[in-house]
Formats: structure tokens, sequence, C-alpha cells
């Protein structure tokens, strides 16, 4: 049985993933911290067509939450064969005007997540000698961004994390991989304005922001790709050529 945790996945490119792995046979757990409407009426659609899903409301950032949620989905659908972390928030600010809360608290949900999750699905990995790891990182951890110090030192610091995993879980056949999205229409890119996204897309060669189901389909590839280990994928319309 193939069984998906995907985090973050209420909405975005979460959602798109859900919805993707679902419909490629995934059990799927849905996990949110707050949009708990959103989750539900995700499942609820994803159920309608017949499909395995569970949501489940835990913060990522919480060690103790994540190894009880991993212990839920297990119960439930069956061992992780496919986590996705891509639950992150950001902060945007100056440098100067970071508090060391933001700087902790970006820290502890966009690089402790993953620690937190990978840390709690990966002993059953390491016994059946397989699994799939993707993670979710951003042209700024490749390329850096005004006022998005902590956000881009976060998703840098993914990318370390994929590949040093990759070889590290590489003769357990246990395989990493990172996607790293660019201008991508969702929620969290709307407190940019509508001014800034317009030019965004003027400069991105592509001619458009990306959608969260192209997100997605890198995402199944990535988890189904077994020769494809500790590589990062840009999905960003050419943004960084």
């Amino acid at each position: 049985m193939k069984v998906a945790l995907i985090t973050g996945s209420s909405r975005g490119i979460g959602a798109a993933t859900a919805r993707e792995l679902a419909h490629a046979g995934y059990a799927v757990c849905i996990n949110y911290i707050e949009r708990e409407d959103k989750a539900e009426a995700l499942a609820a659609e994803l159920r309608s067509e017949g499909l395995s899903v569970i949501t489940h409301q835990c913060d990522v950032a919480d060690a103790d939450a994540v190894r009880e949620m991993v212990r839920r989905v297990e119960r439930e659908l069956g061992y992780v064969t496919l986590l996705v972390n891509n639950a992150g928030i950001a902060r945007q600010a100056q440098f100067q005007d970071i508090t060391p809360e933001d700087w902790s608290r970006v820290f502890a949900v966009n690089l402790g997540g993953c620690f937190n999750c990978i840390q709690a699905v990966l002993p059953h990995m390491l016994h059946e000698h397989a699994g799939s790891i993707v993670n979710i990182s951003s042209i700024w951890g490749q390329h850096g961004a005004s006022c998005e110090v902590t956000y881009s030192c976060t998703k840098h610091a993914i990318i370390g994390l994929t590949r040093s995993l990759a070889a590290e879980l590489a003769p357990s056949r246990i395989r990493v991989n990172c996607v790293a999205p660019g201008v991508i229409d969702t929620d969290m890119v709307q407190v940019l304005g509508q001014e800034t996204l317009d030019e965004l897309a003027n400069i991105i060669p592509l001619g458009r922001l990306g959608r969260p189901e192209e997100i997605a389909r890198t995402v199944l590839h990535l988890a189904e790709s077994e020769y494809t280990t500790g590589q990062v994928f840009a999905v960003d319309g050419g943004f960084i050529l």
C-alpha cells in the first residue's frame, strides 16, 4: 500500500499534491495547522471519489505532535512510504527588523518541521529499505531574496538537508529529493500585492505565475522515479536560468 503524508496540505501546493497523489493511488494524510475547513473540504472531495484519506491537525514544529500524527497514519492507513515536507511559513521584513521570535519560528516550522517528520517516518523506511522523501524548498533557497532573509535561509538549508540525507540514505534505498518552486499562484504570494505579482510575471520567461498543480506533478514524478535521488528540481518558468 502506498501511503503519503503531506504536511501543510489543506491548501495551495500541499492541497494540489494531496489530490495528485490520491489520484495516483496513494492513501493520503492531509496535515494542517489552522485551516480545518479547507482540510475537511478537500478530504470530503477525495472521499467522494472513493479515495483513501484522513486529516490531522498538527504543528510540525512540535516533535511530539508529529510522532503522534505518524502513529495515527500507521494505524489508519499504513506505514508512510512517501513523506512530502511542504509545510512552511514566511515573515517578510528587512533584516534589521527581524525579531528573534520570528527568526526562531520560521526555522522551527520550515526546517525543524522537516527534521521532525523525517525522524518520525524514517525507522520503518530503514527497516524496509524503501521509501521516498520529497522536500519543498523554493527558488529563494537557490537565489536569495530581499526582505526574505529568514525564509531564504530555511529554504537553502532544506536543499542542504536533501543532498546530505540523500547520500546517507541511498545505501538503504531511500530516496530524498527536493522541489524548488518559483512564484506559484497561492495564498502565500498574494501578500506581495497584485502590482508586484504582475511585475514578477513579466520577468518570468514563460510569462506567468506557476500553478500548484505543476508542483504537484513534479512531486509525484520524484516520488516514483526509482533512480533519482539528491536532486533539486526548479519549477519556476525559467525564473532562474
